[in-house]
């Protein structure tokens, strides 16, 4: 049992959003050309589908779970959608998983986001799956210049019915138990790392363990990924961030030689000037939903590493690509002079205007093209050379090549 999300239902050509409303009742009120255009985009992604060998439909219209994989129209940019997803995912684990979703008393908690909020200073986003937290708990969590270790001085939760990202009233609580997301207020998070396990230390011989830990699960998550000896850089601000870049940096043949989470710092771009004596094109870093830090850019634009900064994947990909078209336009200009094109010549002997320093003469190129810069010579025993061609005129214009039939 598995469902999919039909993403982007809010470029739909005169889509109406309404994030409140079942997406299923909001889809029969659009307009016509509207309800058409999706049906044929539906009917499209059923039939790619079927051709690898996979049943989908409407989790609505999905009447054989066993037999058929579910989708939700959604829109994450809007929100349309969304609720209709959670209520199916809900629905069928209570009914197929109700054994798995017993509460365990063993901490099970991930941080998933790191946020600076105005009047409460640094905070974490947690996702609360199984134990408890409480406030004076100690808690161990990775960090980009190591593991930290500090206590919890207060845990929010927003408002029924509200969401954790969203800037709102938050309910103060002593104690939360799972499964929540939970926002924890707490000293010395600023270089917390989203996307890893979250710890609490019971016994204080068990924080130095704790910490060992945290900076394991970072070290093993990294020494995982499959990296290319010449490749980008690639910086992104979690871990599940950074697996989806390179997912996607491998759909589109761009390599990675090196990877890391957290903001950018001077021993990033020392990395990835690495590659400067290898394949310069490669020589930067590509920062995904990642700040960089001041003496970093600085030290990038001294050793002439490229960062590229972006919060959506496409737009990296798109500067890169831009960039390292640049860098071929570039080399392709600076060592035009020792590309040599062959081309044959026959000389217009009533068009011969000086016939030593310089040669002008009238030429038909009978074979290949002729540029500037290309060597002449007469065809001989000895290979008379007799210089390259400075310039080229036809009809009293200069131009940059003759091609065969030119005169």
């Amino acid at each position: 049992m598995s469902n999919l999300r039909l993403t982007q239902i809010d470029r739909l050509y005169g889509y109406e959003s309404n994030p409140r409303k079942d997406v299923y009742q909001h889809l029969k009120s659009q307009p016509q050309n509207t309800q058409l255009e999706f049906k044929e985009r539906y009917e499209k992604i059923v039939g790619e589908f079927a051709e690898q060998a996979v049943n989908v439909c409407l989790s609505n219209q999905n009447k054989d779970v066993d037999e058929y994989v579910s989708m939700v129209p959604t829109s994450a940019f809007l929100g349309d959608g969304i609720g209709n997803l959670m209520a199916y995912i809900v629905a069928t684990t209570q009914k197929y998983h109700a054994k798995k979703l017993s509460f365990c008393d063993e901490l099970d908690a991930t941080v998933m986001e790191v946020k600076a909020i105005p009047g409460l200073g640094t905070t974490i986003d947690v996702i609360l799956v199984n134990g408890r937290l409480r406030v004076g708990d100690i808690i161990v969590i990775t960090g980009t210049d190591g593991a930290i270790m500090t206590p919890i001085r207060e845990l929010l939760m927003p408002q029924p019915l509200k969401e954790l990202r969203v800037k709102n009233e938050y309910g103060h609580y002593k104690e939360i138990r799972g499964a929540q997301g939970v926002k924890v207020l707490a000293k010395g998070l600023e270089k917390a790392l989203a996307g890893l396990p979250l710890f609490v230390a019971h016994k204080e011989d068990e924080i130095d363990l704790l910490k060992q830990e945290a900076e394991a699960q970072l070290s093993r998550a990294l020494m995982s990924i499959k990296k290319k000896p010449e490749g980008v850089y690639v910086q992104a601000s979690t871990l599940g961030s950074l697996e989806a870049l390179l997912e996607f940096l491998k759909t589109q043949k761009i390599p990675y030689s090196n990877v890391n989470i957290g903001p950018v710092h001077k021993k990033d771009v020392q990395k990835a000037a690495a590659m400067l004596e290898h394949k310069p094109e490669f020589a930067c870093i590509l920062a995904f939903d990642v700040r960089v830090e001041r003496d970093a850019q600085l030290f990038a634009d001294q050793e002439k590493v490229k960062i590229f900064q972006a919060d959506i994947i496409y737009h990296l990909e798109d500067n890169f690509l831009k960039y390292r078209e640049e860098l071929r336009l570039k080399a392709r200009r600076e060592n035009e002079h020792l590309a040599i094109f062959p081309c044959k010549l026959r000389i217009l002997p009533q068009h011969v205007f000086n016939a030593r320093n310089p040669i002008v003469c009238g030429v038909s190129v009978e074979a290949g093209q002729l540029k500037r810069g290309t060597p002449i010579c007469v065809p001989s025993k000895d290979c008379i050379f007799l210089g390259a061609v400075a310039s080229i005129e036809r009809n009293h214009e200069e131009v940059q090549l003759a091609k065969a039939g030119d005169e």
